[in-house]
């Protein structure tokens, strides 16, 4: 169902991009996506942007810290995985030998987040919703469709996310694929995990959005400014795909509605 109205714990269920230009970032995926744009002041010089569709929340923007930017941090989009206590999941983290990139904190109004990286050194964040639960809309087109870790080590990297978040995992055929390894929550699927493809990428996870048509959104991603990675391809029993940078140079890929990720997507909302 693409409307949500709550999520599961261990089900990701927000991303938001950290971009060097904000500004353009907003035209490009405004463009792409169709989205509009809420604006939200989160301290004396930075905005939250909700990117919305039919007034409901798809993902968000802001922009890259001076620090980040001057360290050479690159703009990325960061997925964010429900949990009924943020500071649960903290103390977890370590636990798991996981290391806290920024510890506990209060949106207010909104809820409480930490980011982290997991065992394979790959960014996560973890939300205890308290107002806003996340995205409120999934697997339409210009929404989110799946998540998924890309790592070098997947076995050592799947019982972080058992430890913290209490996500099971399952690996089999997938597609072209002879393993691809399926996060389970309640016995349903809710992301997937692989051994990255490409591996001068780091560890990471990755955001898919919904396309009705793969090939016209790669010509838009070009049209407006954006850079093919990985052109649009067909994958057996899933769909068609294609991976993009945007203009600012963060990594994201499409996927066709009506694929087995669509209905794995599904299963994020409740």
């Amino acid at each position: 169902m693409p409307n949500v109205d709550s999520y599961s714990s261990g089900t990701p269920c927000w991303c938001d991009l950290v971009s060097s230009d904000v500004e353009g970032a907003r035209q490009f995926y405004g463009s792409l996506f169709g989205w509009d744009f809420d604006g939200r002041a989160m301290g004396p010089d930075m905005t939250y942007y909700m990117a919305t569709l039919n007034g409901r929340n798809v993902a968000g923007l802001m922009q890259q810290m001076p620090d980040m930017a001057a360290a050479g941090i690159p703009s990325v989009w960061n997925t964010y995985i429900a949990v009924d206590s943020v500071d649960s999941a903290a103390e977890r983290i370590t636990e798991a030998g996981g290391t806290l990139v920024f510890p506990p904190d209060e949106v207010p109004g909104s809820g409480r987040m930490v980011m982290a990286t997991d065992t394979a050194g790959a960014y996560i964040g973890f939300w205890e919703g308290k107002g806003h639960i996340g995205a409120s809309v999934v697997n339409e087109p210009g929404t989110v469709i799946w998540n998924e870790l890309q790592v070098d080590d997947l076995a050592a990297a799947l019982p972080f996310y058992q430890s913290v978040a209490g996500m099971d995992s399952d690996t089999g055929p997938s597609g072209d694929l002879s393993e691809y390894t399926q996060f389970l929550v309640n016995g349903k699927s809710i992301a997937g995990a692989m051994k990255k493809p490409m591996p001068d990428t780091p560890n990471n996870w990755t955001v898919y959005f919904n396309s009705a048509d793969a090939d016209q959104t790669a010509a838009k991603v070009q049209e407006l400014g954006g850079a093919v990675i990985a052109p649009v391809f067909d994958v057996s029993g899933i769909g068609r795909m294609a991976v993009f940078t945007d203009p600012q140079g963060a990594v994201f890929c499409i996927m066709a509605a009506g694929s087995n990720g669509s209905e794995a997507a599904g299963a994020a909302g409740e």
